[in-house]
């Protein structure tokens, strides 16, 4: 049963800490209004131009959408124009404005100087089936290094939503040259795909034959449509997907200590924030939540905790607590003395 809403929006929020080359151009992105989150938020800048369409509001957020790479897909886009960046990069199925808490966000991020990057990969949409974490690694790499030689970038705070959690992760762990300009990273949503996907009656057959392409050397054949209806995907990301200890398995409930540490222990030396939805429909009703993100932040060094209650996967219901947690959490985890990648 749904619990009753908080009387306060702030009560919904629960902070501790665990125990311890292209060229630019100006561009425009259409976001869904995000209701009770202009409460919240200051006035918003002349970048941000209202217009009504099909009886609602919606805004137009104005920036500049880049080239960063030489694919096709390699473009971001970024609000703002300012030194310091946060990037964010969404989950399985996303592009640009993927979560209601973007529009808002860009306007607080504004106000303290900092500018928001958006950035698509190739696995962005549905992309994702046929890439992989190390590809987006790859092309994090790539758009770090674009702001720090183009955009003068003096540091940028990493913000993963859902599947981008474990981008994140497996970015942090390459040790690649730019990743030394990561000054923090915010975890949104690090939830199991391997136990949300374990519930659907498909998957341990898809599974078994991910495992025998594997096997033969024809990791990078596509399964049947069932195995992922909204996409194509390789045996590979399945199999990484869905299977214990595969690839992408990073945040699963029923991983042991030393598991969790093998996976996430290289990220203690980074400031870090998890932020956790405690009505995530993609977790399953099984998982405990709260002794899950326990073990996550301890597994990450002493991440910074932050608990949503009634907050869905994408916050969607809880914009405001959401910016106001990000916010806070760059306003302290800035650049400060930032380490230049390139010294």
């Amino acid at each position: 049963m749904t619990s009753p809403a908080p009387t306060s929006w702030f009560s919904g929020l629960s902070r501790s800490s665990s125990t311890m080359a292209g060229g630019v151009a100006s561009a425009s992105a259409s976001a869904s209004a995000s209701g009770p989150a202009s409460a919240f938020l200051p006035d918003a800048p002349k970048s941000v131009i209202g217009a009504g369409s099909g009886g609602g509001k919606r805004n137009h957020l104005c920036g500049a959408l880049f080239k960063y790479g030489p694919k096709s897909a390699q473009v971001a886009f970024r609000t703002g124009d300012f030194n310091h960046q946060v990037i964010f990069i969404g989950g399985l199925t996303d592009g640009l404005l993927a979560t209601d808490y973007l529009e808002p966000l860009s306007l607080a991020l504004e106000v303290e100087k900092w500018s928001l990057v958006q950035p698509l990969l190739s696995s962005s949409y549905t992309g994702y089936g046929i890439s992989s974490l190390q590809q987006d690694a790859l092309e994090l790499e790539q758009l770090i290094s674009y702001l720090i030689n183009k955009e003068n970038s003096e540091g940028v705070i990493l913000l993963g939503h859902s599947t981008g959690c474990q981008d994140i992760v497996h970015y942090m762990r390459t040790n690649f040259a730019c990743s030394k300009a990561v000054s923090g990273v915010i975890l949104q949503a690090p939830v199991s795909d391997r136990e949300y996907r374990a519930t659907l009656p498909e998957t341990a057959e898809m599974i078994d034959l991910a495992a025998k392409l594997i096997s033969e050397g024809r990791g990078m054949d596509l399964m049947p449509r069932k195995a992922n209806s909204d996409a194509p995907i390789t045996a590979y990301r399945y199999h990484s997907l869905c299977s214990y200890m595969g690839d992408d398995d990073m945040f699963s409930s029923d991983l042991s200590e030393d598991q969790l540490r093998q996976r996430l222990g290289h990220m203690s030396t980074t400031q870090c924030q998890v932020i956790f939805s405690m009505g995530d429909e993609y977790v399953p009703e099984y998982v405990d939540k709260r002794a899950l993100v326990d073990r996550l932040c301890r597994a990450l060094g002493g991440a910074e905790k932050v608990e949503i209650e009634w907050g869905n996967h994408a916050l969607s219901n809880r914009v405001q607590e959401a910016v106001v947690a990000i916010v806070d959490f760059v306003k302290r985890e800035g650049p400060k003395g930032w380490d230049d990648p390139w010294s």
